[in-house]
């Protein structure tokens, strides 16, 4: 089976150069290595430097931001306890994050979850629901069949929405209402607005946890600072957010709003599309990839942390899917010891835009309502809060990328194509969305295409 990131790996290799015409081709003096500038000190702008690094290649990254990590951000609710607020799983199958995390000696612990169900205002335990036996058995088949899709059948099911196809293949009442909760919890929008094949081809090939597996003890961003420390910190500048890329003959140069300036030989430009399209680029960016950067579209999540006196909820793996506006509950704090703990209410498209415009306190009556029928009135246990919505981002407009009915095999290619001097990397280009590794593995590739 052609897996995605195959599919990633070989457009990328079939479309590098196609944006770039014959004159501006250009050979590095032999004997030197060409100097590299990266944008971006998220995990893809880390690893690519890493990569780098290795490769014994001069570089600096420019950063928008007064921190490093982009889209990852541990938080501490206290002085033990972190939540992630960003970026927050790691796959049994997500091979270099693991591998990393192994070589900086940080340590993993197991972060899956038993799923209990709020549904039409009853309560459900972890074991006490479930599909129909139809349903299951039917995804489990639509789930082998994806081995043995041709190309011509993956673009075909690349052209209408997730929803539809669930529809169209048997899942209807209380299947399709539970179905929709739960995978419009993975894309952070509605499945009506998720490519079918991307959908179909994340859970044919991802664990059965769907890669909600482990987590880095002491928070996912110290793998931010290890990795800081081994390309060196002094080689990432803080504060530094690109405003013009000029690209001319065999030189870059880039131009910060701090009144910085900065010449190279080539550029791993690792932003999310958002920030792409607010850089200056001369030349300009082709119009069908300044077209493929509008198009692509970006999800709404919120995460609202609360700080508990005492774990109510009691089973440590706990998580809950609603039917209600929280949308979403997790235990955030996993594994860490105390007797205090953090669920993240997390809300996703409509939703989400609801509750970040409301207060800690509207949000605490809000999840008080919903939970209270379950555990009682679990608000005079709350001692903190804390919100996040990625759609208020400035660098981002959004949590991560969702690629809509049509886009996989059209957009995705276009994306990556290498403009001129400029490679690029970010969890948008990735085999799957959300995650840490397509971030990482994005950015390693582009630092493979520097010579």
């Amino acid at each position: 089976m052609t897996s995605r990131r195959t599919f990633i790996k070989q457009s990328g290799i079939a479309t590098a150069g196609l944006l770039v015409s014959p004159s501006t081709f250009f050979t590095v003096n032999i004997g030197r290595k060409p100097k590299v500038i990266i944008i971006g000190a998220g995990f893809s702008g880390l690893a690519a430097a890493y990569k780098l690094k290795q490769k014994g290649i001069e570089f600096t990254i420019l950063e928008s931001q007064h921190r490093i990590g982009g889209r990852v951000f541990s938080h501490r609710m206290t002085d033990n306890l972190t939540v992630e607020l960003g970026g927050e799983w790691v796959g049994k199958s997500h091979t270099r994050i693991q591998e990393l995390c192994s070589e900086f000696n940080l340590k993993l612990l197991n972060n899956q979850m038993d799923t209990h169900l709020i549904y039409k205002g009853k309560y459900f335990t972890k074991d006490k629901w479930n599909f129909s036996d139809e349903w299951i058995q039917k995804f489990k088949s639509l789930k082998e069949g994806f081995k043995d899709f041709s190309q011509a059948d993956k673009e075909l099911l690349d052209k209408y929405d997730w929803w539809h196809y669930l529809v169209n293949n048997g899942c209807e009442g209380r299947d399709l209402e539970i179905k929709e909760l739960l995978d419009s919890t993975d894309f952070g929008e509605s499945i009506r607005h998720v490519s079918a094949f991307s959908a179909l081809a994340e859970y044919a090939e991802s664990s059965e946890k769907n890669e909600m597996d482990k987590k880095i003890i002491g928070g996912n961003g110290m793998l931010a600072t290890r990795l800081s420390e081994a390309i060196g910190k002094e080689n990432i500048l803080l504060d530094h957010k690109v405003d013009k890329i000029v690209q001319e003959n065999d030189k870059v140069k880039i131009y910060c709003q701090n009144g910085k300036f900065f010449e190279a030989d080539k550029i791993i430009c690792s932003l999310p599309t958002f920030a792409i399209k607010k850089i200056h680029w001369q030349p300009a960016l082709p119009d069908e990839k300044v077209l493929a950067l509008n198009e692509l579209q970006y999800a709404r999540i919120n995460k609202h942390a609360m700080l508990f006196s005492k774990r109510f909820w009691k089973d440590e793996s706990f998580d809950l899917i609603t039917d209600q506006l929280p949308h979403y509950f997790y235990h955030a704090t996993k594994g860490q010891p105390s007797a205090k703990g953090v669920l993240i209410s997390y809300s996703i498209g409509d939703k989400a835009d609801v509750v970040a415009n409301q207060s800690n306190m509207w949000n605490a009556a809000e999840i008080g309502r919903t939970l209270k029928p379950h555990f009682g009135d679990i608000r005079p246990l709350i001692e903190n809060q804390a919100n996040f919505n990625w759609s208020n981002n400035d660098y981002t407009k959004g949590a991560y990328a969702l690629y809509k009915p049509g886009q996989w095999f059209r957009v995705m290619p276009i994306l990556k194509e290498t403009f001129i001097h400029t490679h690029f990397a970010g969890e948008h280009l990735a085999d799957w969305q959300g995650f840490m590794e397509g971030a990482i593995n994005t950015g390693e590739d582009a630092a493979e295409k520097i010579f």
